[in-house]
């Protein structure tokens, strides 16, 4: 790999790892844009395009996971309650969603990835809290709502903090508790899609030298190299910056970019 890419992926992964600390947003949004452009530029194939960046941001978000995993069971803010019936839905809804996305063409992908950014954005832009007006459901009901998260994260590669934290906080669960949730929940999204990204690509042709899969394995190292330091520092400057300022503007990159990459998808 050419000097110039190894650094602008060093560079993406610290990006992508500041404002995950930050915010709690960021991983799939930011580097499935960037890396279908980037991929774009070296070469890989058009029909591979944005898979290959969902493979590989997938894997990614495993390291950032795990670290902000880390962080919110040390404050006491996971409630293992509902992981624990919500991760059998999630981790078979993201595995099949991988494979949803797998035999969808590039260009459509690419719209839908676009209009669930534009969803994002807007979220943030509006700082939209749905008001707490039910209990939590049993576990069949969790189940079938994390196998939903687990789905659309497949299909636009997040951790799928922009559902299930609105989904817990209606449910009355305290912010602060849906945010740890949705932390812990992220580690079987990104696992399961992963795998699912990996085995639906294994054995596609013209995919660039690396791959296993739909994972670009030079990228994923060196994605994951800087996102686990700086993960740790936006998160302790989370109560010293603007962050209702900052989510503004990291929602309008959110949407440049995925104007971007369907440009470079659609021609």
């Amino acid at each position: 790999m050419e000097i110039e890419w190894l650094l602008a992926y060093l560079a993406l992964g610290g990006f992508v790892g500041f404002f995950a600390g930050l915010l709690g947003v960021g991983g799939g949004g930011i580097m499935v844009p960037m890396l279908t452009t980037w991929f774009a530029a070296q070469g890989v194939p058009r029909e591979h395009l944005v898979h290959l960046a969902l493979g590989t941001s997938m894997a990614a978000i495993v390291m950032t996971s795990l670290s902000s995993l880390r962080a919110h069971h040390k404050h006491g803010a996971v409630r293992w309650d509902i992981v624990k019936g919500i991760a059998p839905g999630v981790l078979a809804g993201t595995f099949a969603g991988t494979f949803v996305a797998s035999r969808v063409p590039t260009a459509p992908l690419a719209v839908f990835f676009a209009c669930f950014m534009a969803y994002v954005s807007v979220q943030m832009i509006l700082n939209v809290k749905p008001k707490p007006s039910r209990a939590l459901p049993g576990p069949l009901g969790l189940a079938g709502v994390g196998g939903g998260i687990g789905l659309i994260s497949a299909l636009v590669a997040i951790g799928g903090g922009s559902l299930s934290v609105p989904f817990m906080t209606w449910c009355n669960v305290k912010m602060q508790n849906a945010i740890g949730t949705s932390a812990a929940i992220g580690l079987p999204i990104a696992l399961a899609g992963a795998l699912g990204y990996l085995i639906n690509g294994w054995g596609a042709g013209n995919l660039p030298p690396g791959s296993v899969g739909y994972v670009y394995l030079p990228a994923l190292v060196l994605l994951s190299v800087l996102s686990g330091v700086t993960a740790p520092i936006g998160a302790r400057l989370a109560h010293r910056l603007p962050v209702a300022t900052l989510k503004k503007i990291f929602a309008a990159v959110l949407v440049l970019l995925s104007l971007k990459m369907l440009h470079t998808v659609l021609g």
